[in-house]
């Protein structure tokens, strides 16, 4: 086994090493296990990522390449691999044509192109959600309905003719059983939301005003509201009009962020303002008293400059060098107060889903390294409330991406289970899943489950317990 794939790998650092794709979808049974798989972890654990099935045309983006699912489903002390790319419109297309046919975000679009200016790869997150995984675009557009534990693609899954498409990370209310959505286009209505009922039915949705185009990506939820993002990020307007796309940040802009009642109407929102920042994911939100809290990963400059340095990673343009950060929206008042909560960089962050919208306690951080690309050498878990934390890390030349919170059977606390993650060591081309106590994350891991193949660096995830699968 090589580190690296025999492709052409001369354009982008994330076709490389870690990163570069691979070219099988393969099934494993029994995978070898150094440790054990505890036999109080039942599931799957499912992550997306990026990998170009056909060489890229122009410029590559890490945001460009057609999604790809890979699977570890545990049982009975047992573990079963399985990757699987997500079978898009577009990739029906271009498996058809036996090329690329879309060229990436880094090259001017064509906005006459039949399919679209982008290619909806669907590569980017998952959620699950009324029965079903449902894969996602960062941009925004159809849910894609993936099987489990096959990962098979089912084909859109247009929420019952309700709802044509939504973008990345959703909210699911695992109280409610319902599923808060958002949407953001370069042409009006810039940003809408939506709340999908429990039966997979769109059962609210409207418009939110925004002065112009944003490029967003995420939202927080309460038990009774929803936080919506307006920064400063957006692609340049003069360049849109002329049909080209180039990402602009304005530092003069605050950054905002809508609250709304989760069933509200889009004239109801009320936007609080904060210094000037980006965030990629926020982490949770809840009510106290009078006040919203919100904790995510704030990044105060967004856009790559000339005298970065190595030690602060970037994906082109982009600049990742995000910190815990608590935001705290008075509703009496009407006043911001925010505090940063740590001095490490941390990003995906996740947590226990079960107590999502509620006062939660526990986050689960992937640690970036010092280096140019985005590469997370461990995690950390914290304490989102003093933040304290504890960290976990991978080794030498070893690197994860987002970690899942996964209940143990019977749990009843909130770290009572285990955190996930894929692992690839850039030395040698090996990849393992590595599973993590998450009352004792500072130990060895509890179990590290060998992949046959190379697991590549990809995005977000989610385990799946035993009892949902049906």
């Amino acid at each position: 086994m090589t580190a690296i794939d025999e492709r052409p790998t001369n354009r982008s650092i994330y076709l490389e090493g870690a990163f570069a794709p691979v070219d099988r979808e393969i099934d494993a049974v029994d995978c070898t296990v150094i440790g054990e798989v505890p036999t109080d972890l039942a599931g799957v654990y499912v992550r997306n990522g990026s990998n170009p099935r056909h060489e890229p045309k122009g410029r590559y983006h890490w945001f460009d390449g057609d999604g790809m699912l890979h699977a570890l489903h545990l049982e009975d002390g047992r573990a079963h691999y399985r990757n699987r790319w997500v079978r898009t419109e577009a990739f029906a297309i271009e498996d058809a044509a036996g090329e690329a046919v879309w060229r990436g975000i880094n090259e001017r679009p064509d906005f006459s192109h039949p399919g679209g200016p982008f290619k909806d790869t669907a590569n980017t997150d998952l959620v699950f959600h009324a029965g079903r995984l449902l894969a996602l675009w960062w941009l925004g557009g159809p849910c894609y309905d993936v099987a489990l534990p096959s990962l098979e693609t089912n084909g859109r899954f247009d929420f019952h003719g309700t709802l044509a498409g939504l973008s990345a990370h959703p909210k699911v209310d695992p109280v409610t059983g319902e599923m808060m959505v958002f949407d953001f286009d370069v042409m009006p209505p810039y940003l809408t939301y939506g709340v999908v009922g429990r039966d997979g039915r769109l059962a609210h949705h409207t418009e939110i005003e925004l002065d112009g185009p944003r490029l967003l990506h995420d939202i927080a939820i309460t038990d009774r509201h929803t936080i919506l993002c307006d920064f400063p990020l957006m692609w340049d307007p003069e360049q849109l009009a002329r049909g080209r796309t180039k990402v602009m940040f304005d530092r003069d802009l605050p950054a905002r962020f809508g609250i709304l009642p989760r069933h509200g109407d889009g004239a109801v929102v009320r936007w609080f303002e904060a210094s000037s920042c980006y965030m990629y994911h926020t982490i949770n939100a809840w009510e106290s008293g009078d006040e919203i809290v919100l904790v995510g990963c704030r990044i105060s400059d967004p856009l790559a400059r000339v005298d970065d340095a190595d030690e602060v990673p970037r994906i082109d343009v982009l600049r990742l060098e995000p910190y815990l950060h608590e935001w705290r929206f008075d509703l009496r008042t009407g006043a911001v107060r925010e505090r940063v909560l740590d001095d490490v960089m941390t990003e995906f962050p996740r947590m226990d889903n079960r107590t999502l919208g509620r006062p939660s306690r526990y986050a689960y951080s992937p640690r970036i390294a010092s280096a140019p690309a985005l590469l997370f050498d461990g995690f950390v878990k914290y304490d989102t409330g003093s933040g304290a934390s504890v960290h976990h890390g991978y080794g030498e030349g070893r690197f994860g991406g987002e970690t899942v919170f996964a209940p143990r059977v019977g749990s009843t606390g909130e770290d009572d289970g285990y955190v996930l993650t894929f692992v690839a060591d850039a030395r040698d081309g090996t990849s393992e899943c590595v599973i993590v106590d998450a009352r004792d994350v500072a130990g060895e891991p509890v179990g590290r489950v060998v992949i046959p193949q190379r697991v590549p660096i990809g995005y977000h995830s989610w385990w799946v317990g035993a009892e949902e699968l049906g």
